[in-house]
């Protein structure tokens, strides 16, 4: 994938713990994940609310107490006194939501958020089995893993509860269109679907800056899967929807992304992505084509992932997969048989 168009104003991150002034107003931290995407940017926004002089948060990090250690280190060496006045998530995801509960009651700070986001994350850190491992094993059985994998997946079903702190009982929702004030400039919400249930983005024609989540990231693109909860469901069409949607935005715009390195030729990267996106319905037509029988998701994965996967990168591509396959379904490209209790997608005729 081309990563010519881009420009990166920043050479690399703030050091742990550090806040790094990116805008007017606007800094940046980093708190690392246990995982293979080893960070997350988090926005720190010098602002004032009912009053109060003190900081807004975009996203928290992971839920764990190495974050929690690093977050105490930034109270202590740059809040300079003031508190933190609003938390605002992105989305649910662990590595943007984990610690909200934590912030929020530890600040006495209100949680913001859109409807979908809020209320999926608040009843799977609450123990509500959205996406368990038994529901995963079920979802990814019947398109193609083997036995051999579902105890591992089944083991990796509490991940998401155990890495995020349970969600305030309120909220402020977030909703698409609508200007939110921060740090005494208007910040226009931009929700995106496909990555997760209700997506927000922020841009501000002021400072013409974009905090954009996971929706628009300089080297990688957002996973876009078909969850157990939502099976039936075509995310690859609303991911691609959304990151249309920022072409309307000024080309000059600077990005600053959930991961990777702020960046600058954001219209460039839009395109980047849908071409990446393109090329892998080729390849997935392909496949479809080349197995009358018809081609099952985990068929799909070693054709459009050439690397060797771990088991928990292997959910999220095998989610992936069944999301470009879904595509060419809602498209009318393909049709979609069941066989011994396992879905395949094959090339319709003509």
């Amino acid at each position: 994938m081309s990563h010519a168009a881009l420009d990166y104003p920043f050479s690399e991150p703030p050091p742990p713990a550090t806040l790094q002034q990116v805008a007017p107003g606007i800094h940046w931290l980093r708190m690392p994940l246990p995982v293979a995407l080893d960070h997350i940017n988090l926005w720190l926004i010098e602002d004032e609310f009912e009053g109060r002089q003190g900081w807004t948060v975009v996203d928290t990090g992971i839920g764990n107490d190495a974050t929690r250690a690093l977050w105490e280190e930034v109270f202590a060496g740059w809040f300079d006194g003031h508190p933190l006045l609003r938390v605002i998530c992105t989305h649910m995801h662990p590595d943007h939501a984990g610690l909200a509960g934590w912030l929020c009651e530890r600040w006495k700070a209100p949680l913001w958020m859109s409807a979908a986001e809020y209320l999926t994350a608040y009843a799977a850190s609450h123990g509500v089995r959205l996406n368990d491992g038994a529901s995963m094993v079920e979802h990814f059985r019947t398109h193609g893993l083997p036995a051999s994998d579902h105890e591992t997946i089944r083991d990796r079903g509490g991940f998401y509860a155990s890495h995020v702190t349970p969600l305030p009982g309120s909220y402020r929702r977030l909703v698409a269109g609508e200007a939110s004030r921060l740090g005494g400039h208007d910040w226009r919400v931009i929700v995106g679907l496909g990555h997760s249930p209700e997506h927000v983005s922020l841009y501000c024609a002021g400072l013409d800056v974009l905090i954009a989540g996971d929706m628009l990231l300089p080297r990688i693109s957002a996973n876009v899967t078909v969850p157990a909860w939502e099976p039936m469901s075509n995310p690859l069409a609303d991911y691609l929807d959304g990151l249309r949607a920022f072409l309307a935005l000024p080309a000059s715009m600077k990005v600053l992304p959930s991961h990777g390195l702020p960046f600058t030729g954001a219209h460039g990267r839009v395109n980047d992505l849908i071409e990446h996106h393109a090329q892998r319905l080729d390849e997935t037509r392909a496949a479809c084509v080349a197995d009358p029988g018809g081609i099952t998701a985990t068929g799909l994965v070693p054709i459009l992932f050439r690397r060797k996967l771990d088991m928990h990168q292997m959910t999220f591509a095998l989610g992936e997969a069944l999301a470009h396959l879904h595509w060419l379904w809602f498209a009318g490209e393909v049709e979609r048989v069941q066989t011994d209790g396992v879905w395949r997608f094959r090339a319709l005729n003509g």
